[in-house]
């Protein structure tokens, strides 16, 4: 492994030494091999079931503080002024179990042309954009990051389609 590790996530925020840029897909991983801002190589040996949200803080083992930045990725944003119309998008995306975060008057999700051609179908617009995704764990996440603007629906279900 390398020389710098990070075994914890803080409680509180601090001011950072370094940044860890990542996209969602592994910011939900607890072992990862990774890189800096600086460059420099970095291990994450976190709690299982434990990920991580943009603007926490992890504690290195030389005493650094490590902020996580949630990197841009390719994302689709549906809009609409009506709320209603917003959940029928939503209820739809979920209904495929798709991660999805929800803020005032827009929906996001992973790009994916099939779900866009769907939502489309429904009659919204989509555009494609690079920005964070920021999900929240839902319901039955125990991530202890409570992230009031977004939600997702887990695509880990016990029963089949």
């Amino acid at each position: 492994m390398t020389s710098l590790t990070i075994t914890q996530r803080l409680t509180e925020p601090r001011p950072a030494q370094a940044r860890l840029i990542l996209p969602f897909e592994l910011r939900q991983k607890s072992r990862l091999l990774s890189k800096l801002d600086t460059g420099e190589e970095v291990g994450l040996v976190l709690d299982r079931g434990v990920f991580m949200r943009g603007g926490d803080c992890l504690l290195a083992s030389d005493g650094r503080v490590i902020e996580v930045v949630a990197a841009d990725e390719q994302v689709s944003v549906v809009t609409a002024s009506d709320p209603w119309q917003l959940a029928r998008a939503a209820y739809h995306l979920g209904n495929r179990h798709v991660s999805l975060q929800v803020g005032s008057g827009w929906l996001r999700y992973l790009h994916d042309h099939v779900l866009d051609d769907m939502v489309r179908g429904l009659g919204f617009q989509v555009s494609i954009h690079q920005l964070p995704f920021e999900p929240e764990g839902g319901a039955y996440s125990h991530s202890g990051n409570a992230h009031h603007h977004s939600f997702v629906l887990s695509s880990h279900h016990p029963h089949s389609h």
